[in-house]
C-alpha cells in the first residue's frame, strides 16, 4: 500500500510538469521492478569464473553464499591457515568489550600501562590507535615466532618510531600491547576465555589454535585455521549489522578507516574509495617496510560495490563481504600470485575468463 501512495505521489508531480501518459507508464514499469542490481542473483558462470581462476592461482577452497543460499561450494569443510584473518575475530571481542563497558576505545594506553606515561609519544596513543595500526609502533614482526618468550612485554617496551595517528604500521606489536590492557581490564577472566565466551560460542566455533608463547599469551596477529564455512560465519556477522555479537553502531566503526590509511580500520579492508581510488594489490603493498608504503585513496577494485570489505590473510587467503549484494565469499588459498581486483571483476561479471 505505502508503494502505490509513493507511485500515486510521482504521478501527480509527473502531471504537473506534462509528461506524457505513456511514458508515465513505461516509468511506473522502473520502479515497479525496482533496482536493477541490489538484490539479483550473481550470474553462475561469473561465479564458476571466479572459482576457476582462483584454483589456477593455488586456491585451495571456494564459497560463495547469497542471500542464504550457496551458489558455489568447492572443499569448503577442509581447514587451512586463514593468517592475519585471526586479526578481525581479535578486533570483534575489542568491540565487544568497548560495548559491554569494559574499555574505551578512545582511552589511551597510558591510563592501564603506567610505564607509557614518561614517553611523550606513548603517553598519546589510544586503544583504537593500537587496532587501527596507527599508534607508531615499531611492528616487531619477530613476536609472530612460535617460541616467543613473553609478546606482551616485549612489545610494551617497542619503540615509538613515528608520531601517533601518522603512518599505517602493520605487524603484531600493537596488537600485544591491546592484549595486555585487556588482561589487565577484565581481571576475573583471560582475553582468550572473554573472546571464547563473548564472540566465539556466539558464532558457533570453537577454541582456536593461539599460538601462545612461554608467558601464555597468544599471537593475536595470526595463527587461526578455520574451514570455508567457519569463517563465513564472520562474514554473516557483518550482513545481519553485528547480530549475534555486537551491536550495528559498534560494528560500523570498522568501515571509518583512518587518516593513516582510509581503507583499514579495526581489522577490515574496505573499498570506499572506488570507483575513482587507486588500484593495488594490498598484500604485496604490506610488502616494503612501512614507510615506503602509500595508502592514498586505496580500493581492492574499482569495479566492486564502494561497500566491499574484506579480511585479507597472506597467502591469498580472503573473505569478502558485499552488502549490497548480500553476499559473502571465501577464498583460501596456498600461495601463488592472486589479484583480488581481477577475482572481483570475474565474481561480479564485470571481465571474462
Amino acid at each position: 500500500m505505502k508503494r502505490c501512495a509513493d507511485l500515486s505521489g510521482i504521478a501527480s508531480l509527473l502531471k504537473l510538469d506534462g509528461l506524457k501518459p505513456s511514458s508515465f507508464g513505461m516509468l511506473m514499469l522502473v520502479l515497479l521492478a525496482g533496482p536493477l542490481d541490489a538484490t539479483a542473483p550473481l550470474d553462475s558462470n561469473a561465479v564458476k569464473a571466479a572459482a576457476e581462476y582462483s584454483a589456477r592461482h593455488r586456491g585451495v577452497s571456494f564459497l560463495a553464499i547469497q542471500d542464504g543460499r550457496t551458489l558455489l561450494e568447492q572443499n569448503a569443510k577442509t581447514p587451512y591457515k586463514i593468517y592475519s584473518g585471526t586479526k578481525a575475530f581479535w578486533n570483534l571481542a575489542a568491540l565487544a568489550a568497548a560495548q559491554d563497558g569494559l574499555i574505551d576505545l578512545d582511552e589511551r594506553i597510558a591510563d592501564t600501562i603506567t610505564s607509557w606515561r614518561s614517553n611523550s609519544r606513548k603517553a598519546q596513543v589510544t586503544i583504537r590507535q593500537l587496532l587501527d595500526f596507527d599508534s607508531g609502533l615499531d611492528p616487531l614482526f619477530s613476536l609472530q615466532q612460535t617460541q616467543s618468550g613473553d609478546r606482551n612485554a616485549a612489545a610494551i617496551g617497542a619503540r615509538i618510531v613515528a608520531e601517533p595517528g601518522s603512518f599505517f604500521i602493520y605487524g603484531p606489536a600493537a596488537l600485544q600491547v591491546f592484549h595486555q590492557v585487556l588482561k589487565k581490564k577484565l581481571r576475573d577472566q583471560t582475553p582468550t576465555h572473554f573472546l571464547e565466551r563473548r564472540v566465539l560460542r556466539r558464532l558457533g566455533l570453537g577454541r582456536q589454535r593461539y599460538l601462545e608463547d612461554r608467558a601464555g599469551n597468544p599471537l593475536l596477529a595470526t595463527g587461526w585455521i578455520l574451514t570455508a564455512k567457519q569463517w563465513a560465519k564472520m562474514g554473516q556477522i557483518i550482513l545481519n549489522h553485528g547480530a549475534p555479537v555486537i551491536s550495528q553502531k559498534s560494528l560500523e566503526q570498522c568501515w571509518h578507516g583512518t587518516s593513516a590509511n582510509g581503507a583499514f580500520s579495526l581489522g577490515w579492508w574496505n573499498n570506499r574509495a572506488a570507483p575513482n581510488g587507486r588500484e593495488f594489490d594490498f598484500e604485496q603493498m604490506l610488502i616494503p617496510k612501512w614507510p615506503n608504503q602509500d595508502w592514498r585513496e586505496a580500493c581492492l577494485c574499482r569495479d566492486a560495490p564502494s561497500d566491499l570489505v574484506a579480511c585479507i590473510g597472506s597467502e591469498g587467503q580472503r573473505l569478502y563481504v558485499i552488502p549490497s549484494l548480500h553476499l559473502i565469499v571465501v577464498r583460501q588459498a596456498e600461495g601463488g600470485s592472486f589479484s583480488d581486483a581481477r577475482f572481483l571483476r570475474l565474481l561480479l561479471g564485470r571481465e571474462r575468463w
